[in-house]
């Protein structure tokens, strides 16, 4: 072994360690594959299984569970869902009391993994999690779970460390993930050039969520905006999706919301969409903090059932919605959630900063330095599996009786 490299620890049996990986939607299944990524290099005889969606099957996680069928968002939501999430809650429960993993990585997606912690403790499974709950925004009756059930929990924004620390959650903060992987693919000559757009028209990047749920609340009213926008200059307006999407819902489902608006479709290239974008309307969310790492001046906006808003609504205790003004501690962007998200308010908004050059160059700068408070000297997936190599160590010295 190379001088310097850590020792990694094996079970008493001296099987491969073997990990339970669980995400629920396409930013933990791109935070989650890269972990796996970081541990392989370390040990790649490490076995992986777990509810896992296509970055990390690709990463070589078995798939016990699809990802897929765990994405829902909302109170009223979820509702319609619950018994196939549950079936699928019991068959990760159960492969995990079969295959008795060293540990097992549960990320984001806490109103599932919050509930699946205490079975993989009582199974006497140490748990990692990341991406920290936003508790400190909402829902703080569940720091009872998290310091009972969480071995070591890795955040990814500053503050939370020590928020965490605070209320007896063993944690540590790692960095940003998207600090590292958020990069265009291509020029954007050779994007405008791929998809034959002309470069002397402003390009917008239409963002109205990843999960089916949330375009559904939100394209009505983004391709309403559009022609909102058109009638007063236009510009070419990218909806980008996630890869593959459209097969999984079907075209129909994005046909008759757009009908006749200037939007044209494109998947599995957001990065590139957003980084060549003279603006991008991003519902809140992990591609608020995509564009944000990625400098392109936004509009963002959110919009939940009213009764989900009505029943939540009292709980949220932050000032602002968007993580890129929570992180900086200020409105950068604007916000647009629930009744303030009308297609007249996004295209005036969006129109305001398209017109106004010096809005958007004070808006990047802004963005600037956020990007550099999330910065880290080291990768922050080598800092999340150096902290899993700690925890399977401190579980093998338990097991040798060390």
């Amino acid at each position: 072994m190379p001088s310097g490299s850590p020792a990694f620890p094996q079970p008493p049996s001296g099987r491969p360690v073997r990990v339970l990986v669980s995400a629920g939607e396409a930013s933990g299944d791109l935070y989650a594959a890269a972990l796996v990524g970081a541990l392989r290099r370390l040990q790649p005889e490490m076995e992986f299984f777990g509810c896992a969606g296509p970055r990390m099957q690709a990463a070589g996680v078995e798939p016990v569970v699809d990802a897929a069928s765990l994405s829902v968002v909302g109170i009223v939501e979820v509702a319609a869902h619950i018994p196939r999430i549950y079936r699928e809650f019991r068959r990760l429960i159960r492969a995990a009391r079969e295959r008795r993993p060293t540990l097992a990585i549960l990320t984001d997606s806490p109103d599932f993994h919050l509930r699946l912690a205490p079975r993989l403790r009582a199974a006497g499974i140490p748990v990692v999690y990341l991406v920290a709950p936003q508790v400190w925004a909402w829902r703080r009756g569940r720091l009872k779970t998290m310091r009972r059930n969480i071995s070591r929990l890795l955040c990814i924004f500053p503050f939370e460390e020590e928020f965490f620390g605070r209320n007896g959650v063993r944690a540590a903060y790692i960095g940003h993930p998207l600090t590292r992987l958020a990069r265009p693919s291509c020029s954007k000559a050779a994007f405008l050039e791929k998809h034959r757009l002309d470069p002397d028209r402003p390009l917008i990047a239409l963002l109205p969520g990843s999960r089916p749920g949330e375009i559904a609340r939100h394209l009505p009213i983004v391709a309403d905006a559009v022609r909102h926008m058109e009638g007063q200059g236009g510009g070419h307006f990218l909806l980008a999706l996630p890869a593959g999407l459209r097969n999984r819902t079907g075209e129909r489902f994005f046909a008759e919301p757009i009908g006749g608006a200037p939007i044209q479709i494109i998947e599995g290239e957001t990065w590139d969409a957003i980084a060549h974008a003279e603006l991008a309307l991003a519902a809140s969310g992990t591609v608020t903090m995509e564009a944000a790492l990625l400098g392109t001046p936004m509009v963002t906006f959110y919009k939940v059932t009213p009764l989900t808003w009505w029943l939540g609504r009292p709980f949220v205790n932050v000032p602002y919605f968007s993580m890129v003004n929570l992180v900086a501690g200020k409105r950068i962007v604007p916000e647009l959630i629930q009744n303030e998200m009308t297609a007249e308010n996004l295209a005036n908004s969006g129109v305001s900063l398209l017109r106004d050059p010096a809005a958007r160059s004070r808006m990047k700068q802004e963005l600037d330095g956020l990007v550099q408070r999330l910065a880290t000297t080291r990768d922050p997936m080598e800092n999340a599996a150096a902290a899993v190599m700690e925890l399977i160590e401190d579980v093998s010295n338990v097991q040798r009786g060390c």
